[in-house]
């Protein structure tokens, strides 16, 4: 009796082992596809705004369908978008209008640092030509 005792519990603890193990497999694959991820941006500001809106700039692009960073196609992509999915209209729908806010504000915020980058140099500029 003490030997089918004895199995039984060896038994159950090599399949709680390979089970353990599975899940530990399985949690290192996860974290390195996340990692994977989110590594995708190039810069820590691309990241953090990736983390803060919850959108990756392709996937704002995708949203609105635009190509590149035009402000003037993204803000007539999102009034347009917008007030197609305007829930008083009958056919809207709150999620779809959060989405496209939130895909507006990522490119957005695209287009600031983009700003920020050329400022600079304007201002360089500026200021050489006051000097001479």
């Amino acid at each position: 009796m003490a030997k089918y005792i004895a199995q039984i519990i060896v038994v159950g603890a090599q399949v709680v082992g390979r089970a353990f193990a599975r899940a530990i497999k399985q949690e290192i694959e996860a974290s390195q596809e996340a990692a994977k991820r989110m590594g995708n941006g190039k810069t820590r500001t691309e990241r953090l705004a990736n983390h803060k809106l919850g959108l990756s700039l392709d996937e704002a692009k995708q949203i609105l369908d635009v190509s590149n960073l035009d402000k003037e196609e993204i803000l007539k992509r999102y009034d347009h978008l917008f007030k197609v999915n305007d829930k008083s209209t009958g056919c809207g729908s709150f999620y779809l209008q959060s989405k496209i806010v939130r895909a507006k504000e990522r490119l957005d915020l695209e287009l600031n640092s983009q700003g920020k980058d050329k400022e600079p140099q304007k201002e360089t500029d500026d200021t050489s030509q006051a000097k001479t």
